[in-house]
């Protein structure tokens, strides 16, 4: 087929990278213009990008697409469908009708469930103990298309949003492959919209640890808001970010926040009689590093919190 791609971080890469291997003609990528990236924040181009020059694949990257302009340049590509993998920008009718079969969507939940921007990181924090991908044929609405096929696979226990995220792209993959090839004879399946939930943009205040929450819950967070926002709270007047945790259940300290152990593990009372056993964590101003080196530096001590007391 001949196809028109839009994507923009690694995920969406996978997809390409495999429609490209399956042997489809990939017309032009759209992703999203270059962006400062890590410490030096150096211009740094998506991964779909680099993909697409890899294969001298013409890449467009506009700041606008609804102008009369965009959406001719778009219709000129002339292709059989265009394959959108979290390419960032919610797109006009005009763009979903364009082809032949339209747009086909791969988005990352069993949808109606997780509609939206953030489907994998509200599934762990809920504590979803499946999810998967769908792909979809996209009308104007949030994720409302028809579905064409599913895959389930089981979220791990100490999974953590990175490591999902990158399992689901290899999914994805194998979906929209398996999708295209089978695309005359799919039946688009109505979504249940009695059944949906949202799934909506992190903000960097979701990251904030509440330590009146159960070790349970304050846990799926911190798996949950990686890469963003993370998991943090304060100590004193210094920030601290936790990157993994343990859930114990024998809290007899109702004081949320408390430190109660500081020599061979970092434990911290939680709500609900629950403590969070802190094995990771990064300091403001540090490098990240596993709890029990940064004890032996005798950062923390029994008795002292973290966050507002």
């Amino acid at each position: 087929m001949r196809i028109v791609f839009m994507g923009t971080p690694s995920p969406a890469a996978m997809s390409l990278r495999r429609l490209i291997d399956d042997g489809h003609e990939i017309a032009a990528v759209y992703t999203q213009p270059d962006r400062p990236a890590g410490r030096g924040n150096k211009l740094t181009m998506p991964p779909v990008k680099e993909i697409a020059l890899e294969q001298g694949i013409q890449v467009l990257q506009p700041e606008k697409i609804r102008t009369s302009e965009a959406i001719e340049q778009f219709r000129s590509f002339n292709a059989d469908v265009a394959v959108v993998v979290a390419y960032g920008r919610i797109l006009p009718k005009d763009y979903l009708t364009a082809f032949p079969h339209g747009a086909i969507n791969v988005h990352f939940s069993l949808l109606p469930k997780y509609r939206g921007a953030a489907p994998v990181n509200w599934a762990i924090v809920n504590g979803e103990t499946k999810t998967g991908v769908t792909t979809m044929q996209m009308d104007e609405g949030l994720d409302t298309g028809d579905i064409l096929e599913q895959v389930e696979t089981p979220i791990g226990e100490r999974e953590n949003a990175i490591e999902l995220m990158a399992r689901l792209g290899e999914l994805g993959a194998e979906t929209i492959s398996n999708t295209l090839r089978r695309l005359d004879s799919l039946i688009p399946q109505r979504q249940d919209d009695s059944a949906m939930s949202i799934a909506p943009i992190m903000k960097k205040s979701d990251g904030l640890i509440d330590w009146n929450m159960s070790a349970t819950d304050i846990e799926r967070r911190i798996r949950g808001f990686q890469p963003f926002p993370s998991s943090f709270t304060t100590h004193g007047d210094k920030r601290v970010v936790i990157y993994s945790g343990m859930v114990e259940s024998d809290n007899v300290d109702v004081q949320p926040g408390k430190i109660v152990e500081a020599k061979q593990r970092l434990v911290v009372n939680c709500g609900e009689g629950t403590q969070l056993v802190v094995e990771e964590l990064q300091l403001e101003g540090k490098r990240r590093m596993a709890a029990r080196d940064v004890l032996n530096s005798g950062a923390f001590a029994v008795g002292q919190h973290f966050g507002e007391v």
